[in-house]
């Protein structure tokens, strides 16, 4: 996560304290987990340190004092090389259920197998994804609903890895030596797929 362009963005709009850039950027991103005030203030700092933002005023509106940050020129390069600059595409294999389900193929004496690993990954996206169905689109705006979307097809596509992997452990659990059967020979046919796990969710 781009955490310093996020900020550069969201003091570019406006001029805006620690706890307003956090307010803000959870309203602009709230399928996504709530940046903490350690992450905003931390960063806010290192922003000011590299001269990309910079301290325009000190306020306190009747409560305690707040430094307010504003973006410098420096920091307006920044975010426009960042935005013309194409993210990386996934599928590197570096995310935390790939890493998890390997670690968990390669290391039987850690106590959980990748099973389970599996099992338990495809529940908590399972849920993920009633959760996003629950809280449609109305009343949002389409900014928003873009980012939704995005969170709804990348579970889709998580789910889908986890049901094939479910589907290869159940036929090779011995590949790696995790136990559970002899692993497939050559020649061995798959089992058919079963069903898309988001078949009957809605």
């Amino acid at each position: 996560m781009s955490l310093s362009e996020l900020h550069l963005a969201l003091l570019l709009t406006s001029p805006r304290h620690g706890y307003e850039v956090k307010k803000q950027h959870d309203a602009w991103f709230p399928e996504a987990k709530p940046l903490a005030f350690g992450q905003v203030y931390a960063t806010l700092g290192r922003l000011v340190r590299d001269g990309l933002a910079e301290v325009v005023e000190t306020r306190s509106d009747g409560g305690p004092e707040r430094t307010v940050y504003s973006v410098t020129v420096a920091g307006r390069e920044r975010l426009e090389a960042w935005l013309s600059e194409p993210a990386p595409p996934a599928g590197s294999g570096g995310e935390d259920i790939v890493r998890k389900t390997v670690v968990a193929l390669r290391t039987p004496r850690s106590g959980q197998s990748a099973n389970e690993v599996v099992a338990r990954q495809r529940t908590a996206h399972l849920r993920r994804m009633r959760e996003l169905q629950q809280n449609g689109d109305e009343g949002t705006d389409v900014a928003v609903q873009l980012a939704r979307r995005h969170a709804v097809l990348h579970l889709d596509a998580d789910l889908r890895w986890l049901e094939e992997a479910v589907q290869t452990l159940s036929v090779r659990p011995a590949a790696l030596g995790v136990g559970g059967g002899p692993a497939a020979r050559p020649g061995d046919s798959s089992p058919a797929p079963s069903p898309h796990p988001m078949e009957g969710l809605a």
